[in-house]
């Protein structure tokens, strides 16, 4: 009797493929971790992005004890005591005749889970009387781990949502561009030149200025969203074009034309899907361009306002030098952005090397 195997599809090659590449899983899992992080920050943070305590400005990570009185006992952290010193700069101590045990399920700054649900429940945190700043304050004395993983909600989500407006776009018109010929070509792909022509980053502080300053903090988000689409569906409309160049001639696509269906049928079911293993590592290579360019703007104080959290404005307090020497762990979003972009780029990879046949073939012979 023999053993039937069950065919795979091209896809689920490709992710057998993906699983042997330990880096890349190991990047997968990273990436999960910060966007469930920035799901869940309101959560994972002890305070809001917006809880400040200007006694504490800039200071250092707190250090986390477990001995005291010559025996181990639950984490804690020592109160802070602040003073100036001669040259006008804020020195912290710790004050050790103050104590503060760190908790889990702690009560904290109000809050709503999911956006829906009125909670105040964190992941930790210690009493209202101490401060726990684990990797730091920012200038104003805010919680540089919660900031953080708030900036990570609004960076990490303006990567997914651009790219998914950007790629659509350039799907559209790629495949209709590819499948038409023609005219039709000729026009969409001169528009396609017109904005890879004008270099990205100008091209986005052009359009960023055509938004009203009155915006408030969402309307500026979304806004920067739109922005960002703009910026990369040209050059994947042109590729997608050239691939359904090549399309509209197989069999497949003839015998559908001889059934009936219409152009745009064709185009969606036997068309498009056919570019979809470029599509997907195609994806994973362009996010980190979007993360970038929200980053960019929102360092030079054109993109996501304080008080509200992303990686780049969070970035704001690290431009000047004196800075930096000081309070080095300001630095950590950046941090952030070089390990997103890496955990992307080195996905992008695997999954071309998993979906090209050409890579495939050339491997094997």
């Amino acid at each position: 009797m023999t053993k039937q195997t069950k065919s795979l599809s091209e896809l689920d090659i490709a992710f057998q493929g993906f699983k042997k590449n330990r880096l890349a899983v190991g990047c997968a899992v990273l990436l999960g971790l910060l966007y469930l992080t920035a799901i869940f920050a309101d959560f994972v943070s002890p305070y809001s992005y917006a809880n400040e305590d200007r006694r504490y400005s800039y200071s250092p990570p707190t250090a986390i004890h477990v001995w005291r009185e010559g025996r181990f006992t639950r984490p804690f952290v020592y109160g802070i005591n602040s003073a100036f010193n001669d040259y006008h700069q804020r020195i912290y101590q710790e004050d050790q005749s103050q104590m503060f045990p760190i908790s889990p399920f702690v009560k904290g700054d109000a809050y709503k889970f999911f956006g829906l649900i009125p909670c105040r429940i964190h992941l930790f945190g210690v009493a209202p009387e101490g401060r726990i700043y684990l990797w730091g304050a920012d200038s104003r004395g805010r919680d540089l781990f919660s900031r953080i993983f708030y900036g990570g909600r609004v960076s990490l989500s303006i990567g997914i949502i651009g790219i998914f407006i950007s790629f659509t776009i350039g799907l559209i018109v790629g495949g209709i561009a590819g499948y038409y010929g023609g005219r039709i070509d000729d026009i969409l792909m001169r528009v396609c030149e017109m904005f890879m022509m004008v270099p990205g980053f100008y091209l986005l502080l052009a359009l960023r200025a055509a938004v009203p300053d009155e915006f408030n903090s969402v309307q500026v988000y979304f806004a920067i969203v739109v922005i960002l689409s703009f910026i990369g569906w040209a050059g994947l409309a042109r590729i997608i074009r050239g691939m359904c160049l090549s399309l509209r001639e197989r069999d497949y696509v003839l015998a559908a034309k001889s059934l009936g269906l219409s152009d745009g049928q064709i185009i969606a079911r036997h068309i498009l899907p056919h570019t979809l293993s470029y599509s997907i590592f195609a994806i994973m290579l362009s996010i980190p361009g979007y993360i970038l360019g929200e980053s960019a703007l929102s360092l030079i104080g054109l993109g996501i306002q304080d008080p509200l959290a992303s990686w780049g404005n969070l970035l704001a307090d690290a431009m000047s030098i004196v800075h930096i020497k000081f309070y080095p762990w300001i630095l950590l979003p950046a941090l952030f952005i070089f390990l997103t972009v890496i955990c992307f780029n080195v996905i992008g990879d695997a999954l071309r090397d998993c979906l090209d046949p050409m890579l495939k073939s050339g491997k094997g012979a």
